[in-house]
């Protein structure tokens, strides 16, 4: 007697485990791991899961509920994708439900794969050019429909000796009035034919690949040496200063693995950082390179997703570009991962689950498929760097800038002085306003940074000081002056300006501090001839905004660029010679560990936008405090110096790279609820870990879409085992969601949170 067979099955689902199905005898010979099967769940759900195992195994269940169909031919999901998700469920505490929802494209959850469809329009025969001048002379009454046919066979080169091809109606259509009546006329008369095909939502690529550029001497050692490091390591630190041509040699890299024949990931982390690089890897590498964000359409990811893992027949994608979600593509033989700006917060995922670091889980992807991998930074995380200098990375080090082109020049300028001398106009200091006057006049481009978006952080009342806040979180609700609203930027609530005070009933609000609208405004007041443009998320929502503004100041259409984070790292621009720092201190001053870390990395990334080809560039930074030690490092370029200070506080409190962290984030609706439950988890805790447990306390922001927040760390060395603190942590919070009145409460861990 045959032994029944069972599945197990992941469903996108926050659930701990999978699931277990029979299976039916007529599609058991068919099923493989990987695949995708619709199943019943609960009373009258239908899913769709993906198959984690097959075994004889009877689970211990009452009654066994059988798979329903199988909807793949072939694996949806590889077996080292499979392998991913495990990792990624144990080591960041979440279920392989939530990796899969994370990880499979929306599209794929159907049951079939929709194509996109466009009409065509050829010529319903093949014609000499003898009847062809006939057939026009027929038109001569019908002029629109004679034009329209003269277009067609202008579009379609006809007469060249190729046959005529089918050309999109759309671009048939496109100009001459009246032309859908003309073609409509032509189809009938059986001149014109129509058909629908199958079409990419992608945008089409030169499938031509183009010559490299020739390295520098610096750039062509450097090559040379990871080549070398890559013997004897799987993991190099690619440390290269601003504008020192590291994105040169990754493209010599990456020319090498595809010359093998192997699948290449080269990730960043921000959205608008893959408009320029597209456009170079596209010139060398043409057809088989795809770019990978959160922009792109559902139908859109599917198709990158069958490119990648070579389901799609019209071809393959063998180097794809990407953000943090990249990671999650079915690569099928990764030669080289390439983790650019690796330092950059933005790798870090924090909600929803699974909250992992897009880094650490490439550099896991790297080792399942054998595969190499590069930490390309101007100013790498101390945690790669400390693995770098200890030996357990390889290092190489860039020093010059391509072209022997000097550091850009970095003045300081005192915003505190400048207000008590009255020199102050408006919030430029004389040093930017002079520096920018100056490139202004030589026909070069400036940047204007600013970490806060929005026309002002708050408003306030002049007489008895009341601030609007949000009426679901803790935090003051931002004046956004386009849209003549307060705004809150952690869940969306908007309303309009008031009037008058909440509480006093005056008149006298004032807006306070500033962000990259004001800055826009004044600046265009300032410099009223000047070009100004702002790249923030409120002018870079629509899907080719970020391609449009980049496409612009590359073009010179912009005289100074406004924006916030995103345009202070990684972007190359000819003509760019000046950068103002409008306020250095909010960095500096964030209540973070982090903080300085992070405050000299983006203050050295946005100072090397500028001066990058043939000009010194000259930074001019705004602060109060222009004697704090960070900022002077960042005047001498200090990265060794920042690194060494940093790492003497972190051992010291015991941060890390000296110490894993989690974060255990606990959430209700009710306050007193919330002080009992997270006292509870803190007290239960403290039991396995002792003083490593820090907290409960309430986070700078307590509370978010009206639910109040307690926080609890937890620090465990680095000689500790984490899979049994993880364990343990794992018991406390199930045995506190099994409490009574707990059915409300939300308990969310990160690891690795900062």
């Amino acid at each position: 007697m045959t032994k029944a067979l069972y599945a197990d099955i992941i469903l996108p689902l926050a659930v701990r485990g999978r699931f277990t199905y029979e299976v039916p005898p007529d599609i058991a010979p068919r099923l493989k791991p990987g695949m995708r099967v619709s199943i019943p769940f609960g009373r009258s759900s239908i899913y769709t899961g993906i198959i984690s195992s097959i075994h004889n195994n009877k689970p211990p269940y009452k009654k066994i509920r059988s798979v329903s169909c199988l909807l793949d031919k072939t694996p949806s999901v590889s077996e080292i994708q499979l392998k991913l998700w495990s990792w990624i469920s144990e080591y960041y505490m979440c279920s392989e439900g939530e990796v899969m929802k994370a990880a499979v494209p929306p599209g794929m959850s159907d049951d079939s794969y929709r194509p996109r469809l466009d009409t065509f329009i050829s010529l319903s025969q093949k014609y000499s050019e003898e009847e062809l001048t006939v057939l026009l002379d027929s038109l001569g009454k019908a002029p629109r429909q004679q034009e329209l046919l003269i277009r067609y066979l202008d579009l379609a080169e006809y007469g060249t000796g190729n046959e005529a091809p089918e050309l999109k109606k759309s671009s048939l259509l496109s100009k001459p009035a009246g032309a859908q009546a003309a073609l409509d006329s032509l189809l009938k008369k059986g001149i014109l034919a129509s058909m629908q095909k199958e079409v990419s939502r992608l945008s089409a690529s030169d499938a031509g690949q183009g010559p490299l550029k020739e390295l520098s001497g610096a750039q062509r050692s450097v090559y040379e040496e990871i080549n070398d490091l890559f013997i004897k390591k799987d993991i190099v630190l690619l440390h290269g200063v601003t504008s020192s041509g590291k994105t040169e040699i990754y493209i010599h890299l990456i020319d090498e693995q595809l010359r093998k024949g192997k699948q290449v990931l080269y990730m960043l982390p921000e959205i608008a950082l893959t408009t320029q690089i597209i456009e170079r890897l596209k010139r060398n590498f043409g057809a088989q390179t795809g770019i990978y964000h959160s922009r792109l359409g559902d139908q859109e990811r599917v198709e990158i997703w069958n490119k990648v893992s070579g389901a799609d027949s019209s071809g393959s994608y063998n180097l794809v570009l990407g953000v943090r979600s990249s990671v999650f593509l079915p690569f099928s033989d990764l030669g080289l991962v390439i983790i650019d700006e690796e330092h950059d917060g933005s790798y870090k995922q924090h909600d929803p689950a699974p909250r992992y670091h897009a880094r650490d889980t490439a550099i896991m992807l790297a080792a399942l498929h054998g595969a190499k991998t590069i930490l390309g930074s101007a100013s790498p995380s101390l945690e790669s760097y400390g693995n770098a200098s200890s030996g357990k990375y390889g290092l190489s080090v860039l020093r010059e800038r391509y072209g022997h082109v000097n550091l850009p020049e970095i003045v300081l300028a005192n915003t505190r002085e400048a207000y008590k001398r009255k020199l102050m106009v408006s919030h430029f200091t004389p040093e930017l306003l002079h520096a920018i006057d100056n490139a202004l006049g030589r026909g070069e481009q400036v940047i204007l940074f600013q970490n806060r978006r929005g026309f002002s952080p708050y408003i306030e009342c002049s007489e008895c000081g009341w601030i609007p806040t949000c009426v679901q979180c803790a935090v003051n609700l931002t004046y956004h002056k386009s849209v003549g609203k307060l705004v809150c930027h952690y869940c969306g609530y908007s309303t309009g300006l008031p009037s008058k005070c909440g509480n006093c009933g005056s008149t006298g609000m004032a807006t306070r501090g500033f962000g990259t609208e004001k800055i826009e405004d004044e600046i265009k007041i300032v410099f009223p001839s000047a070009r100004v443009e702002r790249m923030d998320q409120d002018t870079t929502r629509s899907k080719n905004a970020f391609n449009r503004i980049i496409k612009a100041f590359e073009e010179k259409r912009i005289d100074i660029l406004i924006g916030t984070q995103m345009i202070s790292k990684g972007l190359d621009f000819e003509n760019l010679t000046v950068v103002g720092v409008l306020n250095a201190d909010n960095l500096l001053h964030y209540p973070d560990f982090r903080s300085h870390e992070r405050s000299f990395q983006m203050l050295e990334q946005v100072s090397g936008r500028a001066g990058r080809r043939s000009r010194q560039g000259r930074v001019v930074i705004q602060t109060s405090d222009p004697s704090n030690r960070i900022i002077r490092l960042v005047l001498r370029h200090d990265f060794e110096g920042m690194f060494r200070m940093q790492m003497e506080e972190r051992k010291a409190f015991n941060y890390p790279p000296y110490s894993r962290l989690i974060r255990i984030n606990i959430k209700h609706r009710d306050r007193s609820a919330l002080n009992n439950f997270s006292e509870l988890i803190g007290n239960e805790l403290r039991k396995q870990f002792g003083k490593r447990v820090l907290g409960p306390e309430s986070p700078l922001i307590s509370q978010v879409q009206s639910y109040y927040i307690k926080t609890i760390l937890i620090k465990i060395e680095r000689d500790k085992a984490p899979a049994r603190a993880k364990q343990l942590i794992s018991e406390v919070i199930e045995r506190i969601e099994a409490e009574k009145g707990a059915s409300t409460l939300r308990i969310a861990v990160d690891v690795d949170p900062y």
